[in-house]
């Protein structure tokens, strides 16, 4: 076998610009990919985070991400989520790049934010409020700003120095941007929900009739960081159904409630093939719990 190749961070960032990325999504929901396919994402509990395991596969190559989260990790000065991704030519099954994983994370879920905003949000949208400090807090300023016109951000979070510094790396890129508190939705036009809650982060009954929400920050049945009268208000476009049905407290809590119908639920690859229209005088609700057909896709662009 030859030498596996390795990529950390720094490296993959140099060869993975975020419009690449975004392109990479746009190009698979279009290519007639079946998220469904995917297997189930493997959860390991573990004494102090958890363990996470997510294979797919193309005609063209496969790939497997394992990554861990460990809620107390910034405690000890190490990052929450830690991880590798490995890939590989499908014929062969030969390793071909070793990537970090949570890199790879951290490029993938603003890119698919991105590409579901490029669907779904109006064409003017520039105000951008952002719940969360951390790295896909920035990921999403950076990715929403290669499909839309942002120009001004609020920063939502819960540790002032934080939010300063969100807010000054927002300045020095040439934005406006302001800490804000989650009554800001009110003039958004896009709401990137980019944290660790397991409670809704605002009141959805405050949204503007023509605002985008992208919820990323759960994928688990018991954690929502959109309330009911998001989702009630909402036209609500997921990865895949039976994913969001399984993953995405954020729908499977209205579902419980009564306040949505599972039909009622909108296949992203269903916009990106022009089979579905949405109706421009209701909200949209974007929900993500991150899939692994998106990390190989992103990943095979640097293979």
């Amino acid at each position: 076998m030859s030498r596996l190749s390795m990529l950390d961070e720094a490296a993959l960032r140099a060869r993975l610009p975020m419009g690449t990325a975004i392109e990479a999504i746009h190009l698979a929901l279009r290519s007639g990919l079946d998220p469904s396919a995917d297997p189930a994402r493997t959860v390991l509990p573990a004494d102090h985070g958890q363990i996470l395991l997510m294979p797919s596969l193309t005609p063209a190559h496969a790939g497997v991400k394992l990554v861990t989260v460990t809620p107390d990790n910034p405690e000890r000065g190490l990052p929450r989520v830690q991880g590798v991704y490995l890939l590989l030519d499908a014929l062969t099954l030969t390793p071909q790049l070793l990537l970090d994983g949570a890199a790879l994370t951290a490029i993938r879920t603003p890119a698919v934010s991105a590409a579901a905003a490029d669907l779904i949000a109006v064409n003017e949208a520039s105000r951008l409020v952002v719940f969360g400090t951390g790295p896909q807090a920035w990921g999403h300023v950076e990715a929403l700003r290669v499909v839309r016109p942002i120009s001004d951000v609020t920063v939502v979070g819960r540790d002032g120095h934080r939010v300063a510094d969100l807010v000054a790396r927002c300045v020095a890129a040439g934005l406006r941007a302001t800490s804000g508190t989650s009554d800001a939705v009110a003039d958004a036009d896009l709401v990137a929900c980019c944290t660790t809650s397991r409670t809704p982060l605002f009141d959805g009954g405050k949204l503007a009739p023509h605002a985008t929400v992208l919820a990323i920050g759960s994928h688990e049945a018991d954690a929502r960081e959109v309330d009911t009268a998001t989702v009630a208000r909402c036209e609500v476009v997921v990865e895949d159904v039976a994913t969001a049905l399984r993953e995405a407290g954020d729908v499977i809590i209205p579902v419980d409630e009564g306040a949505l119908r599972p039909g009622a639920l909108i296949p992203l690859t269903a916009l990106a093939r022009g089979e579905r229209r949405l109706d421009p005088s209701t909200p949209k609700l974007f929900k993500s719990v991150g899939m692994a057909w998106q990390d190989l896709a992103v990943a095979a662009t640097v293979g």
